[in-house]
């Protein structure tokens, strides 16, 4: 009814548009390809690249080798279609004009001379008054900046990049609430931050799959913030629409760029169009969704549990759902199913949220008519298996979705029906309902330090609307690709506010309660800070951040900025996953390729007990002890070499072990979605004949120790469940083969086939022998002993706030390790918990012992001699029998572990 009550109105207001417009030759480019060009460079054209920088509207800075420019005039050509060439030796031709520029005297603004540190030394050059005044126009076209000597013949020439000047002549941009399409009951606006381009418009659709525009509607730019817009008396919800940006691109000209709105909301099949709507219409809000809200919004950071999932792998296998939401958002509203099930016995547990692999939507899956492959059934080590994957990989139904298209809106290919804009939004938020209405609060795993594609690719967006701004460039003046990917630059001031908006509108109107950023250390901290107190704002919840706070690339070691990364974060409050625990638990690097994936063993799957160095097996202890204690820097413990120290002096590759100043900035894990399983690893580094029951308990070691650990625990789905990825160390496109769960309980996967060659090949002569070893392969058996541990594991996690203390000092006055020091055992950890004063700590006292060796293991402990410790109650009826062989003897204050069994002891 909302659509048919204006549907009168829009044809009359379309049809005046039109007629205004002037006919319907107006609205053909509205159906043109990606990009028109108006005005082409010259194939000639020079320069190529872009090595000077605007550091704001007047200065210009052109790093050059020292001396190499000692005479001659510095200018600023400027050409509005696009047309100059300055050939070294000639004079410059095919320009409007040109600015002169001045060395620039004095020192520069401590505000520049920070931000544009990473820039080589060069001449700062100046533009007077006039020029500045005439800047904004002249940045919509050409610009070359050109040192050339005194008879006017070209010495050196450069495009200039723009960032400094866009962000000082438009920094009230940073304060616009309504960039793309808003809608209110009787007013659709649009408007889109584009200040270097000629000319905006908006092609209207009435469908998505419309072949021809109902309108083209003229923008008007604002001058004060470089952004264009168009409003018009009726509410458009349901419409689609793409804009049409003419503007200067760098080696083609003047373009006309057929581009959808990074603030889209909804789009139609495979992002063709943008959609307009209101996420706060009733016609966008599932039945219950204004009364839904998130379980535990009183709980502190550190009880978090998270449980990090991808929306196909969830629900794809599962023959318990229907098959028309197999792989979609709605699988999670079949409450009945066996995924569904799975995740209420892991919240009843102590689960507290599930971390959404990226589900914004990305440009690796078409959205329709995907292709599923024909899979042999052939050898546990056949290629044939990867041949029928690949075959149909360029069109498959499965990425990861680490290919960002646009930020702002659900991925349609999760959808029941990509072409509709409203359905991807109303199914996204049913997934949340039901998974909040299962206890699980759920989080989001957003991807903003790169794009997909940048320049004229059409996938590209942002850099078709404002060339040279939103991705991070190198010296040269090209995109930096060190995440992967086209980087962009959220120290820009609108990059950094797109993603601070993106943020605040996922956790406003779809209820997200947590965000993992991926790469996150390639982010500003003061951005992410920024980021942290708007969401909190703009819901009036404590919206949990944490990120992968890995330091590389041209942003390393603060080159850029001060890094949102491990060593920068600390006092901040966000988490980044530390990697201390990790490597020590596991083995080796997630690089490692050859031999190291079997030599490099971890304390959990050899090296305690191997013929290693002691002094490197204790090292291993003292890391994974680090983890337990949430690598606070400043937490003091005596290490294996007996020095009394804080963690931040323990050694970690050359890096202080410890780097966070709370437990809350720690995230805690032994596997996620990158690299191989720990039952894959486990599969290089545990001896050959090791038992199916033995490698499931090294599994169960693994999941217990990241339960135990203080911060945050964070789990990959399907750690409980033994998953294998058939060894694949990169599944981030090998199909939904080497992706699936089973919650049936039944296979965990390992042995269907050689992994992708592309990320595999070098190492098939140990993948393959291994993959054909059925020894290896786990029965239903060791599958249901894993996932039951893992959820008693969980209980006591749950248990006690003692598990999840919630600050440095709790942790620093309540956990003691004390069989630490030089002569601890190396296959054995301690760690003793003080409830005492603890209103909520359940447990007067609590201790765990960690046996990683293949026989049962004792430690006397004076201290605890005549208490009444007894095995924790999740253990005493659990599903680890062995677990019950642990034994306490009161006059010795003796414990006694079993092999590769880890336990916890308690005094009510």
């Amino acid at each position: 009814m909302h659509r048919l009550a204006r549907a009168a109105p829009l044809v009359l207001f379309v049809a005046s548009l039109s007629a205004q417009a002037g006919d319907a030759e107006n609205l053909k480019a509205c159906e043109g390809d990606y990009q028109t060009v108006l005005h082409a460079a010259p194939a000639e054209a020079t320069p190529q690249d872009a090595r000077a920088y605007w550091l704001d509207r007047s200065l210009l800075q052109w790093p050059q080798p020292q001396g190499s420019h000692p005479s001659g005039r510095y200018r600023l050509y400027h050409s509005a279609i696009g047309k100059i060439m300055a050939q070294p030796g000639q004079r410059v031709a095919g320009a409007d004009g040109a600015l002169t520029l001045r060395p620039h005297a004095g020192d520069l603004p401590k505000a520049l001379a920070e931000r544009f540190r990473f820039v080589a030394p060069g001449p700062v050059l100046s533009l007077d008054e006039a020029g500045v005044a005439r800047l904004p126009s002249l940045l919509t076209g050409q610009l070359v900046l050109v040192h050339e000597d005194a008879a006017g013949r070209v010495l050196d020439a450069t495009a200039t990049q723009l960032p400094g000047a866009l962000d000082d002549l438009y920094a009230d941009a940073s304060g616009i609430d309504d960039l793309g399409a808003t809608v209110t009951a009787d007013r659709t606006t649009f408007r889109l931050w584009a200040p270097t381009a000629q000319d905006v418009s908006v092609c209207l659709f009435e469908r998505g799959d419309a072949g021809v525009a109902s309108a083209r509607i003229p923008l008007q730019r604002d001058d004060d913030t470089g952004a264009w817009s168009a409003s018009r008396p009726l509410d458009l919800s349901g419409r689609y629409y793409a804009y049409l940006v003419d503007v200067y691109a760098p080696g083609a000209g003047i373009v006309r760029n057929r581009v959808t709105d990074p603030y889209s909301i909804s789009l139609t099949t495979d992002s063709a169009r943008s959609y307009v709507g209101d996420l706060s219409s009733a016609a966008l809000k599932p039945e219950g969704w204004d009364t839904d809200h998130a379980p535990g919004t009183e709980r502190k950071p550190t009880d978090a549990v998270i449980y990090e999932l991808h929306v196909r792998d969830f629900s794809r296998d599962d023959a318990t759902v229907s098959a028309a939401n197999r792989g979609k958002y709605l699988a999670f509203a079949e409450r009945d199913s066996a995924g569904m099930r799975h995740l209420r016995a892991l919240a009843q547990a102590g689960l507290t949220d599930v971390h959404l692999l990226p589900v914004f939507d990305f440009a690796g899956v078409p959205e329709t008519g995907c292709a599923v492959p024909d899979m042999p059934r052939t050898a546990a080590d056949s290629e044939a298996q990867q041949d029928a994957v690949m075959a149909v990989a360029a069109r498959d139904c499965f990425n990861w979705g680490y290919e960002p298209f646009h930020f702002n809106a659900p991925e349609g290919s999760y959808a029941s029906d990509a072409s509709d804009g409203a359905r991807r939004v109303i199914e996204f938020r049913k997934m949340v309902m039901a998974l909040h209405q299962t206890g699980l609060r759920v989080g989001m795993d957003v991807v903003y330090n790169h794009m997909t594609a940048s320049g004229r690719h059409p996938w590209s967006v942002l850099d078709r609307i404002v060339p040279g701004y939103y991705h991070r460039l190198d010296a040269r003046g090209a995109v930096e690709r060190s995440t992967c990917c086209a980087n962009t630059a959220t120290e820009h001031a609108m990059m950094g506010k797109l993603m601070i908006d993106s943020t605040v509108l996922w956790a406003r109107e779809y209820g997200i309660d947590s965000f993992r950023f991926d790469l996150m250390g390639h982010q500003p901290r003061a951005v992410m800070e920024a980021l942290d107190r708007a969401v909190d704002a703009a819901t009036d919840r404590d919206v949990q951040l944490i990120g992968e706070g890995w330091n590389f690339g041209e942003v390393a070691d603060g080159a850029r900025f001060v890094q949102a990364s491990q060593a920068s974060l600390n006092g901040s409050g966000i988490g980044t996953f530390s990697d201390r625990a990790r490597d020590a638990l596991r083995g080796g690097s997630p690089g490692d390729h050859g031999d190291a994936l079997v030599s490099a063993q971890g304390w959990l799957n050899g090296l305690a007990e191997s013929v290693r160095p002691a002094s490197e097996r204790m090292h291993a202890a003292d890391l994974v002890r680090v983890g337990l204690a949430g690598t606070l820097r400043d937490y003091t413990m005596t290490a294996s070499d007996d020095r009394t120290l804080p963690l931040s002096a323990v050694d970690y590759k050359g890096q202080p072990a410890g780097y966070a100043s709370q437990p809350s900035e720690v995230v805690n894990y032994v596997e996620n979605h990158d690299n191989q399983t720990l039952f894959d690893l486990n599969a290089f580094k545990l001896p050959p004949d090791t038992s199916r029951e033995d490698r499931a308990r090294v599994q169960l070691l693994g999941a217990a120790v990241t339960a135990l650990s203080q911060g945050i625990a964070y789990f990959h789905a399907g750690i409980d469940t033994l998953r294998s990825k058939s060894m694949d160390r990169n599944s981030y496109d090998s199909g939904d083969w080497f992706n699936r769960l089973d919650w049936s309980y039944r296979d965990n996967h390992f042995g269907t086939g050689a992994p992708p060659r592309t990320d595999n090949a070098a190492d098939y002569a140990l993948i393959k022998p291994r993959l054909a070893d059925a020894s290896i392969k786990p029965s239903p058996r060791e599958i249901a002993f894993m996932r039951d541990g893992f959820r008693d594991w969980l209980r006591i996690r749950a248990s006690s706030p003692l598990f999840r203390l919630g600050t440095a000092e709790e942790i620093r006055q309540r956990l003691s390790f004390p069989d630490a020091g030089p002569g601890q055992n190396p296959v054995m950890i301690a760690g003793h918990l003080d409830g005492s004063g603890m209103p909520d700590a359940v447990y007067r006292e609590a201790i765990y012992l960690i046996n990683a060796g293949t026989t049962p293991q004792s430690l006397s402990l004076p201290a605890q001699a005549g208490k009444h410790y007894e095995l924790h109650p999740a253990l005493r009826e659990g599903a680890d029998r062995r677990a019950r062989e642990a034994r306490y003897e009161p006059g010795a204050g003796r414990f006694t572990v079993p092999a590769r069994t880890a336990v916890v002891f308690v005094v009510e």
